[in-house]
């Protein structure tokens, strides 16, 4: 029975899929947007968002804490602080929009799905 569990699994043991979740919001944080999984999407929003909302306090604390999470990469972790965090400051929540797509993954006919930053200035 599945009481009590919150999380996919995703087939991956924990250090696997933290790895994956860290890689996804480094992704997102680099370039806005990203395609991906509609699951991975679904999973993916609860943890860039509580980045974002760590990103808003602008303390030392926050800012080591937010390198630790991301696994040390400095320069996502200095764009979350710089660039993104200060369009959210008026925002309580609600940092991302994920947008399914009607093409399905060839390989194992999986749901695609598109996640953003809501707000985002995209070069396109």
């Amino acid at each position: 029975m599945r009481h009590r569990v919150k999380t996919k699994s995703f087939h991956r043991p924990k250090e696997q899929r933290e790895a994956l979740f860290v890689n996804l919001a480094i992704a997102l944080i680099e370039n806005g947007r990203i395609e991906t999984t509609l699951p991975k999407a679904k999973a993916l929003r609860p943890f860039i968002e509580k980045l974002i909302t760590l990103a808003k306090k602008e303390t030392v604390a926050a800012r080591r804490l937010l390198n630790a999470r991301l696994r040390n990469n400095t320069k996502a972790a200095t764009k979350l602080f710089k660039e993104i965090a200060p369009l959210y400051k008026e925002r309580n929540g609600g940092y991302t929009r994920i947008y399914k797509l009607d093409k399905r993954r060839r390989g194992d006919d999986t749901q695609m799905a598109i996640i953003e930053l809501v707000d985002y200035p995209f070069e396109d």
